[in-house]
C-alpha cells in the first residue's frame, strides 16, 4: 500500500502545525506578533491629540506605554499589547482634556478679577463652598462653577471702598519720584535739600514730617519742575515766567502776579525779575494753587524784607551816611580831648 500524499501541514483553528518539524505539536498564536500597522497608527492618533494640549512628549508617551504593559526599552510592543495602551492612551487623553479646560477656565476667571470687586467677591466665595483660598487649588469642575456663577450674576459682589488720592498719602514710588526730584533741584541751585523739602511741607500747608497727601504730588512735581527752569535764568519777564509752566497761568492768576509784583516789588508786568523774585513769585502761585491764597509760604525765603531788585533812587537833597556806633564816638572824643591837653602844655 503507497503513503498517501498530501501538505506537510495542516492548520487548526489560530495554529498552524507542521508535521515535518520536531515541534509540529506546539502552538504558535497569531497575538504574539510584533504591533499592526493600523494598532501603531490608532495609538500614534491618540498621542497626536494629547501633544496638542499639553506639554507631553511624544517619547515619554511611549516609555509610558512599554512600563504599563511591562514591556523593557528593547523589546517590541506586540499586539496582544495593543487594548492595554490604547485605554491607558484614552486615559491619559482624557486627563489632559480636562487639564486643559481647566487651564482655560483659570484664564477666564483671572481676566474677570480686576474688573469691579471681583476679586473679593471670588475669594469669598470659593472660601465657603470649598475651603480653599486659591483658585488653582480648584478642579475642574470647581472652576467650572466659579465661572458659571460669575458670569451669571450669581455670587454677591460687595460694593468697592472708593479710595480717593485725598484720603492717603504719597505712595512709596511716588515719594521716590519727589526725592530725585528734590536732589536735582539742589544740585542745581546750590540749595541744600532740607531747605527744598521746607519750602514744600510749608506750600501745601503741613508741618515737617507729616505725611504728604498724594492729591498735592502733581503740585509739588510741577512746582520743582517750574524751579529748576528759572536756575541760570538771570533776567526773566512775569509773562515769560509763567507761561513757561507746565500748567500755564491762567488770565486771572496772570493778573494776580502782577499785582503781587507792583506791591511787593514796585515792578511792571514787563519788568525783569531776578532769580530771587521769580522764585517768591512762583512760591506765591502754587501756594494760591494749592488753595492758600496769593502769599509765599512761610519759609527762608519770606523771612525778613522781600528783596527789591529796583530800588528806588534818593530824593534830591538826600545824602546816604552809615551812623557811628556809640563807641567809636566815645573813641574820637577822647583822641580829641588828649591832642588838645597836649597842645596846650
Amino acid at each position: 500500500m503507497q503513503p498517501l500524499s498530501g501538505p506537510r501541514g495542516f492548520t487548526d483553528g489560530p495554529h498552524r502545525h507542521d508535521l515535518t518539524s520536531p515541534n509540529s505539536l506546539k502552538a504558535k498564536p497569531l497575538h504574539s506578533e510584533a504591533l499592526t500597522s493600523a494598532q501603531r497608527t490608532a495609538l500614534e492618533r491618540i498621542i497626536v491629540k494629547i501633544l496638542a494640549i499639553s506639554s507631553l512628549k511624544a517619547p515619554a508617551l511611549w516609555a509610558g506605554i512599554r512600563h504599563h504593559v511591562n514591556v523593557s526599552g528593547e523589546a517590541e510592543l506586540l499586539s496582544s499589547h495593543f487594548p492595554e495602551a490604547e485605554k491607558w492612551l484614552q486615559g491619559v487623553l482624557k486627563q489632559e482634556q480636562n487639564n486643559h479646560l481647566a487651564r482655560r477656565q483659570l484664564q477666564q476667571l483671572t481676566d474677570l478679577l480686576p474688573q469691579g470687586n471681583n476679586r473679593q467677591a471670588v475669594s469669598e466665595y470659593i472660601r465657603h463652598q470649598f475651603g480653599q483660598t486659591v483658585l488653582s487649588a480648584l478642579t475642574q469642575a470647581q472652576l467650572q462653577q466659579v465661572l458659571t456663577c460669575l458670569q451669571q450674576g450669581q455670587i454677591s459682589i460687595p460694593q468697592p471702598v472708593q479710595t480717593t488720592s485725598t484720603a492717603r498719602s504719597l505712595l512709596p514710588a511716588e515719594h521716590s519720584t519727589l526725592s530725585q526730584q528734590v536732589v536735582k533741584l539742589s544740585v542745581a541751585n546750590g540749595e541744600s535739600p532740607i531747605s527744598v523739602w521746607e519750602t514744600l511741607h510749608s506750600l501745601i500747608g503741613i508741618k515737617d514730617g507729616d505725611p504728604i497727601p498724594a492729591k498735592h504730588y502733581p503740585l509739588l512735581i510741577q512746582y520743582l519742575q517750574a524751579r529748576q527752569q528759572i536756575v541760570g535764568q538771570h533776567s526773566l519777564s512775569l509773562p515769560q515766567l509763567l507761561q513757561g509752566l507746565k500748567q500755564p497761568a491762567s488770565g486771572q492768576e496772570l493778573e494776580h502776579a502782577a499785582m503781587y509784583c507792583q506791591q511787593h516789588y514796585q515792578l511792571a508786568v514787563d519788568a525783569s525779575l531776578s532769580r530771587v523774585q521769580a522764585q517768591d513769585l512762583l512760591n506765591a502761585l502754587f501756594c494760591h494753587r494749592a488753595g492758600f491764597g496769593w502769599h509765599p509760604p512761610h519759609g527762608a525765603l519770606t523771612a525778613g524784607p522781600i528783596p527789591i531788585y529796583h530800588p528806588a533812587p534818593p530824593l534830591a537833597g538826600q545824602t546816604g551816611f552809615w551812623p557811628l556806633s556809640p563807641r567809636v564816638t566815645v573813641t574820637i572824643i577822647g583822641i580829641v580831648l588828649l591832642f588838645l591837653l597836649f597842645v596846650w602844655l
